[in-house]
């Protein structure tokens, strides 16, 4: 996730938060992947098998790792996608990640971070939602 511009990243907090314009910019603009990780994050099975069928399953795994799969967190672990689980632990206002984020100057990740946790508060989970 370290690859997007700022501007990107402002619009996927944007899509996560429901904003179905920038969603469908983002979808149509070269950016499919992060689309289907603001619908995944919301819930959405489909854009989860979107994500796992089209080469994104670190994206998949993030979103996992959010929902709190533990056989997540150790995919991503094991795979040496560290950044993913700084910020899987960062939407769980995990202080040292915050920090972590906050020392290498990626305030924005912080922010992403704030959203999906209070995206992920305000929710009813659908218990039956696919697991990576």
């Amino acid at each position: 996730m370290l690859k997007y511009p700022a501007k990107i990243l402002i619009a996927f907090g944007e899509a996560i938060k429901g904003n179905d314009q920038i969603f469908n910019w983002l979808l149509h603009n070269g950016y499919p992947e992060l689309a289907a990780l603001s619908k995944a994050i919301s819930g959405s099975e489909e854009a989860f098998g979107w994500l796992m069928k089209n080469g994104f399953p670190q994206l998949a795994a993030l979103d996992s790792a959010i929902d709190n799969s533990e056989k997540a967190y150790l995919w991503l672990k094991e795979n040496k996608f560290d950044f993913l689980i700084v910020f899987a632990d960062a939407c769980h206002k995990k202080q040292e990640a915050i920090e972590w984020l906050r020392s290498h100057d990626l305030e924005i990740f912080i922010i992403l971070a704030m959203i999906i946790h209070n995206l992920r508060e305000s929710m009813t989970f659908d218990y039956h939602k696919l697991h990576f």
